[in-house]
């Protein structure tokens, strides 16, 4: 009997600590702006620093991270060119990059979602260890899902694993699929857990050229 994987979701993750100590830096501000926001000082006065977490504005203009984003761009079209997709045809296209923090007291975490209309999504986790939170990603096939069995007592991933977590370490990088739906578990508070998120799109490239 031969066994053959079919339709893969490829998860691609390397240890990058060459931004670690200037994105640490950079991003501090933007989560100290965040906190002053007016909804979040009224969310603060209200529940404390509890089940927060701390969303930045766009950091794609500040030229802080520009070395940052051509690598995580780069990366993302040999991730795309990998995957078979004629990349000659395509420029790889940021649609979103923030920074996240979440909060001191705990609670911190996100609901399984997926970003729509993009092709890459990862992270870059700035400050975690294993007693943080980290993320969860859930099995992407609709028709998986909807013939779903009980499985048996396990150990390690097999074929009908439904969710696979990652435990998040300064300096992880990771890319994945924009169709594949990810969470962050609930953060118990004891350490800080920071991580940049970024959404990249392919777009062809007589297209690019008005965007």
């Amino acid at each position: 009997m031969y066994i053959n994987n079919y339709f893969v979701t490829p998860v691609w993750s390397e240890i990058k600590k060459d931004f670690l100590k200037s994105l640490n830096k950079a991003t501090d501000k933007y989560i100290k702006e965040a906190k002053k926001m007016p909804e979040s000082k009224k969310w603060l006065k209200e529940h404390g620093d509890f089940g927060t977490s701390w969303h930045s504005r766009p950091l794609l203009p500040d030229t802080q991270f520009m070395d940052f984003k051509n690598y995580v761009g780069q990366k993302c079209f040999e991730y795309l060119d990998h995957s078979g997709f004629d990349m000659s045809r395509y420029t790889a296209f940021f649609e979103q990059c923030w920074v996240q923090e979440f909060a001191k007291k705990g609670g911190g975490h996100h609901a399984a979602h997926i970003h729509w209309n993009t092709h890459v999504n990862g992270f870059y986790f700035l400050k975690a260890s294993d007693k943080t939170s980290h993320p969860i990603f859930h099995e992407p096939r609709t028709g998986a899902r909807t013939t779903k069995l009980h499985m048996k007592p396990q150990k390690g991933i097999r074929p009908g694993t439904e969710l696979i977590s990652f435990k998040a370490e300064p300096g992880l990088l990771m890319f994945f699929p924009g169709y594949l739906e990810h969470e962050f578990s609930v953060d118990h508070g004891t350490a800080p857990f920071r991580f940049i998120h970024f959404n990249v799109s392919a777009v062809l490239k007589e297209m690019a050229k008005d965007v």
